[in-house]
């Protein structure tokens, strides 16, 4: 399954859990969408991965053993950037909202063990991309060149209602140095307003590769193990908010792509 309707892929307190354990697609990436009411508490324990959680709405408090880490969070995605927590693999972690929220949890299985960390709304590389109809946001948070993590690639994408983003069509599924990185990759979406969609594609780059056209909606994720991905679109009068989970089998933690050479004419 490379489609992940809402609710399908829920457990417990997570609305979303997705691993290679749930979804064999994937070897590396995780994600999870942790929901907390007013003066809730979880706790799990990080295993072989490294984790980052990113407050979607309100703010809590991270304990990984000795360290607290506050954040402040945010209202919701579309009102700006938030700060976050880094936690490091083979730790114990709980998570508290005094407000209640709902949290993201990006991980990724990893070898090295990196301190704990804050990472500051502030410091976030917000970058403009593309222009006209293809005009979106790009929130670095956890890029490859913007905060250490030990695989695990993260960023946040806002595309205006009506326009594309993903675009021209991208891949990052092959091992080619300085060309391009092996990156298996997850989509998770949010809509802004109610009744809102948007729309993603991933087009086969090899002889039975991934080949999904999916109308997405707040809540929902689309798998990337390989192939061509983008556009992704953005209903008109309705924003859309995807966050972009990422790791792969390489030495070097990279973001290297290829764009489809049909679809690139006057957008590189």
């Amino acid at each position: 399954m490379t489609y992940v309707p809402k609710g399908s892929a829920a457990d417990g307190p997570y609305a979303l859990d997705i691993d290679p354990e749930r979804a064999a697609a994937l070897a590396y990436s995780r994600l999870r969408i942790l929901e907390l009411g007013p003066g809730e508490t979880h706790s799990f324990a990080t295993g072989e991965s490294e984790w980052i959680v990113l407050p979607l709405t309100g703010g809590c408090t991270v304990r990984a053993e000795d360290e607290i880490i506050e954040l402040l969070g945010r209202e919701s995605v579309f009102s700006g950037v938030s700060d976050f927590a880094y936690l490091p693999r083979e730790a114990r972690i709980q998570i508290a909202s005094g407000a209640g929220g709902r949290f993201a949890l990006a991980g990724a299985k990893c070898e090295r063990r990196l301190p704990a960390r804050y990472g500051s709304a502030p410091e976030v590389p917000v970058e403009s991309r593309g222009s006209g109809r293809c005009a979106r946001e790009v929130r670095n948070f956890a890029s490859a060149d913007a905060f250490d993590c030990d695989r695990l690639i993260a960023v946040e994408v806002i595309t205006p209602g009506g326009n594309w983003s993903s675009y021209p069509p991208h891949k990052h599924d092959e091992h080619r140095p300085g060309i391009e990185a092996e990156l298996e990759e997850i989509y998770y979406f949010e809509i802004e307003g109610d009744g809102g969609f948007g729309y993603q594609r991933v087009s086969p780059s090899r002889a039975g590769g991934t080949d999904v056209l999916a109308e997405v909606r707040t809540g929902d994720a689309v798998l990337v193990p390989d192939g061509w991905h983008g556009p992704s679109v953005a209903q008109p009068g309705h924003a859309m908010y995807y966050l972009n989970v990422m790791a792969g089998p390489g030495e070097e933690r990279e973001w290297r792509i290829c764009f489809h050479p049909d679809h690139t004419e006057g957008y590189q």
